[in-house]
């Protein structure tokens, strides 16, 4: 893969997901900054999708960034007005300084 630091040019936001009880049984989901990051943000493919009762496109991405945030699929990520859901996220080389997250943008 080699180094990747010079494709680190996007500045992301991390999100973390907040939940409070709605009153009816249920929760309602907000989001917060859990810390900005460089990124590279590299588009891998786009699809036909139904969700939500709407349909859509889905554009997937891998987005490259360094190890170190504690990263999981509860996270999003937000770059400007784009938002990226992460459906995985692995090391991206042998030392385990980046991660890849793999991710998921529904366009309208």
């Amino acid at each position: 893969m080699g180094d990747p630091i010079g494709r680190l040019r996007r500045r992301v936001t991390i999100e973390a997901p907040v939940d409070t009880p709605d009153g009816a049984g249920g929760v309602a989901r907000t989001w917060e900054s859990a810390g900005e990051v460089w990124a590279a943000v590299e588009p891998v493919g786009a699809g036909f999708r139904f969700a939500a009762g709407q349909a859509g496109q889905a554009v997937t991405h891998r987005i490259t960034l360094r190890a170190g945030p504690g990263l999981t699929v509860r996270h999003r990520l937000q770059d400007g007005t784009r938002t990226y859901e992460i459906r995985s996220v692995h090391t991206a080389d042998a030392e385990a300084r980046f991660l890849v997250a793999l991710t998921e943008e529904m366009t309208g």
